[in-house]
């Protein structure tokens, strides 16, 4: 199995090393470059992934270290063809609206709803205060796409079965509108789970 994922991963960090020409896609570096996922990803191959380098992945996944000056890069990558590296402009300039430049760039650029819809799905548009935030029970913040572990068992409403601590549920969806319900799927049953019932992976 984990031969099969390496394999995988090496699949699609190959495919996009051709599509960038082995450069940031984002910011046109060449130096320690990696996959970075772009969430959620509804077909898990290069199509939701982006080459990045580490100054730009260390920013996407820690907004407290951001530096507006280093993204004005998006004044060119935003051009893409590529709608995972569209969604992620998108997003840094979301996220850097009050820098002023970043909204006059989102003026500017279109994104057919298919890959707006994708882009919004982290809720970058969204003012902080009224952000729903899904937290594990340990208080990690869960997204998209993220596996997760049952704590404790859990019998399941509708059915028979009950659903064993320990065991993982990958690939989990938020409910939008209730912070404390995640979707996933357990035995091929998709379920409503409580997010203070699970942790993170």
């Amino acid at each position: 199995m984990f031969a099969i994922l390496k394999y995988h991963i090496m699949s699609i960090l190959k495919s996009l090393e051709i599509r960038s020409n082995q450069h940031c896609e984002l910011c046109g570096n060449t130096e320690n470059l990696s996959i970075f996922s772009v969430a959620p990803q509804p077909h898990n191959d290069a199509n939701d992934h982006i080459l990045v380098c580490s100054t730009c992945q260390e920013q996407i996944e820690n907004p407290d270290t951001m530096d507006p000056n280093h993204w004005r890069c998006l004044n060119d990558s935003m051009w893409s063809e590529i709608p995972a590296v569209q969604v992620m402009a998108w997003r840094m300039l979301h996220r850097l609206k009050k820098e002023g430049w970043p909204q006059d760039l989102l003026d500017m650029l279109y994104l057919d709803d298919e890959t707006l819809e994708w882009a919004k799905a982290t809720g970058e548009d969204k003012d902080p205060s009224d952000l729903i935030v899904h937290k594990d029970s340990n208080g990690a913040v869960l997204e998209n796409g993220d596996s997760v572990v049952l704590i404790k068992d859990l019998k399941v409403k509708g059915t028979s079965f009950i659903a064993k601590r320990g065991t993982a549920v990958r690939r989990i969806t938020l409910v939008h509108d209730n912070p404390e319900h995640i979707e996933g799927k357990v035995e091929g049953t998709q379920i409503v789970i409580l997010t203070k019932f699970v942790k993170k992976t």
